[in-house]
C-alpha cells in the first residue's frame, strides 16, 4: 500500500522558516518525480515545487528564492525548506508522487502551515 506522510507544518511568524518532510512507503521511490502542492483557504490547489529523479527542480514564481525542494532517495523522503514565510503562504501543503512509468499520481493527506503577520 502506497503511503505519503507529511510532517513539519505548524504556526510560524512572518519571516520565519519551516521544513516539511514527506516520507514515502509502498513504492519504488526513485521511480517517481516528487512535488509539493498547496491549497490556501478558499482557493484551488497549486503547485509549489517539484523535483525529478535526477534532482532537477522547478518552482512556482511565488516561492522562487525562498523555498527549496530536495529528496533523499536512501530515506524515501522529499523535503521542502521554506524560508522568508509570508502570511499568504498559509495553506495546507500536500506531497505528491508521480510514477514516471505509469503516470499514476499519489497524494498525501497534507500538513497545515499557518503564517501570522
Amino acid at each position: 500500500q502506497v503511503q505519503l506522510v507529511e510532517s513539519g507544518g505548524g504556526l510560524v511568524q512572518a519571516g520565519g522558516s519551516l521544513r516539511l518532510s514527506c516520507a514515502v512507503s509502498g513504492m519504488i521511490f526513485s521511480d517517481n518525480a516528487m512535488g509539493w502542492y498547496r491549497q490556501p483557504p478558499g482557493k484551488q490547489r497549486e503547485l509549489v515545487a517539484s523535483i525529478n529523479r535526477g534532482g532537477g527542480t522547478n518552482y512556482a514564481d511565488f516561492v522562487k528564492g525562498r523555498f527549496t525542494i530536495s529528496r533523499d532517495n536512501a530515506k524515501n523522503t522529499v523535503y521542502l525548506q521554506m524560508n522568508g514565510l509570508k502570511p499568504e503562504d498559509t495553506a495546507v501543503y500536500v506531497c505528491n508522487a508521480r510514477n514516471i512509468y505509469t503516470g499514476r499520481y499519489y497524494w498525501g493527506q497534507g500538513t497545515q502551515v499557518t503564517v501570522s503577520s
